[in-house]
């Protein structure tokens, strides 16, 4: 198992989920970002059509997206790690907080209601077909390093009917 390949099933799974719940994934990539900012080596560009969606339910897709990354990475590992203790997760876990907070709005209760999402999440991912799908996105990530809208729809259409 290496860095890049952690790398990339944590990028699949924010995609997996961001479509999963009708989110549009303008691309995805597992190259090194050498910016100005604190580097990273994965990101998962996601677009929402809001009409009609409430505030309340943009957050809770926002907050599975958010979790999906460090989540699928776990499972990948085969290590149950909680998503906030990771600190290559950091800016996962932030946004999920922070998207979390219109839902939540209790510290101690957002935490408690995180984790018990991230649990249910773990499951979700596991599910045979859905795994398929994170690792079909992983094997074109891993051979490819950025992944357009229509390549990442094309892999995700053959598991996703």
């Amino acid at each position: 198992m290496t860095f890049m390949e952690e790398a990339a099933y944590h990028e699949a799974g924010h995609a997996f989920m961001a479509v999963f719940l009708g989110g549009h994934v303008r691309s995805l990539t597992i190259e090194p970002d050498r910016d100005d900012g604190p580097q990273r080596f994965g990101d998962a560009q996601v677009i929402w059509q809001r009409g009609g969606m409430s505030a309340k339910e943009y957050q809770n897709k926002q907050m599975l997206v958010a979790l999906a990354g460090p989540i699928a990475e776990t499972i990948y590992r085969g290590e149950p790690l909680h998503p906030g203790f990771v600190p290559e997760w950091a800016d996962d876990w932030r946004r999920a907080w922070d998207a979390a907070e219109l839902i939540m709005f209790d510290d101690r209760l957002r935490l408690v209601f995180l984790e018990e999402t991230a649990r249910q999440l773990r499951q979700t991912l596991s599910r045979d077909e859905h795994w398929a799908a994170i690792a079909a996105v992983a094997d074109e990530l891993l051979a490819h390093e950025t992944l357009g809208a229509e390549q990442i729809q094309q892999v995700l259409a053959i598991w996703m009917r």
